[in-house]
């Protein structure tokens, strides 16, 4: 059974850094690009940052120079750092994880999502 399991999801003033972990289990982890989305009321899910075998990452140009996502294949962990945030980061936070099979499909699985609010 496949699980992605997020934490962190706070509640922060403009600029406060929190961080957002999602543990993973039951997936081979380093053949996954693992990921981050978010979703703010009203609106779609928006991709915010991805990374690739440990190393190779995106992300949205809304958060870039901000937002610094990395993984820990041995802990089966990816973290998504966030700083200098805005009122505008604010919204439920989703842990993904995704590849293509090897008949061209796409495999996907989502966290429960958690939520980060903005405010001062």
């Amino acid at each position: 059974q496949v699980q992605l399991v997020e934490s962190g999801g706070v509640l922060v003033q403009p600029g406060g850094p929190p961080r957002l972990s999602c543990a993973a289990s039951g997936i081979i982890f380093g053949i996954y690009t693992m990921g981050w989305y978010r979703q703010a009321p009203g609106k779609q899910r928006e991709l915010v940052a991805t990374i690739t075998s440990g190393v190779r990452t995106n992300y949205a140009d809304s958060v870039k120079g901000r937002f610094t996502i990395s993984s820990d294949t041995a802990k089966n962990m990816v973290v998504l750092q966030m700083n200098s945030l805005r009122p505008e980061d604010t919204a439920v936070y989703y842990c993904n994880a995704n590849r293509l099979t090897s008949s061209a499909t796409i495999l996907q699985y989502w966290g429960q999502g958690t939520q980060v609010t903005v405010s001062s």
